[in-house]
């Protein structure tokens, strides 16, 4: 009777998260819906709770993954080292990157490009990934003693998270839009906020 009471109990607050982000995504640029390769569903574009086709594992991701090389960011004053986008940032350029359809996924054959799809193509990051903030990085201790203009790695407030110690695209941007903020972003940017939790100026 106690496994049956804590598998409903951990049934229904898997229902109510689900429920919370579906609610966040609603009206969001990762709204899906109203698009006729959405098929009216929310979640199923990015996710499948059962025999996801795809990374088997990872987050039940259901899209197809991008298998591309980046053009990396690069400048003179860059300390860190940067690495082929890995983690949750190649599951975001599954679609950002412009190579692979935004409805690839399951077994739907993929013709929605991201520019097609949307008017505002700037969502669209390509392959050259030079112009954009560098991503899958480690941003450590080292690396704040090396460029002397950046704040501990401990001092990042909660909404600013790092992935396995890198910097990704999910350490400022929520996917789920659970901040309801312009660009999906973790906090507020008003006044170079965001950008003022990682660069110390």
């Amino acid at each position: 009777m106690k496994k049956l009471l804590s598998a409903a109990l951990a049934l229904m607050g898997g229902l109510g998260l689900c429920s919370l982000a579906s609610a966040a995504i609603t009206g969001s640029a990762h709204d899906f819906t109203s698009h006729p390769w959405g098929g009216g569903q929310i979640c199923l574009p990015c996710h499948a709770p059962h025999n996801n086709q795809n990374q088997p594992g990872e987050l039940l991701w259901n899209h197809d993954m991008t298998i591309q090389s980046y053009e990396l960011y690069s400048s003179p004053t860059f300390d860190a080292v940067p690495g082929q986008p890995a983690g949750v940032s190649k599951f975001c350029l599954s679609c950002h990157d412009g190579t692979v359809a935004l409805d690839a996924y399951t077994n739907h054959p993929g013709t929605a490009t991201i520019d097609i799809a949307y008017p505002d193509t700037t969502a669209n990051l390509e392959t050259a990934l030079g112009n954009d903030h560098p991503i899958s990085f480690t941003y450590d201790e080292d690396l704040v003693t090396k460029d002397g203009g950046l704040w501990s790695p401990t001092s990042l407030p909660l909404e600013i998270r790092l992935f396995a110690g890198k910097l990704e695209c999910a350490t400022c941007h929520d996917v789920h839009n659970k901040y309801a903020l312009p660009a999906l972003l973790n906090m507020s940017n008003a006044g170079s906020a965001l950008c003022l939790t990682c660069h110390d100026k």
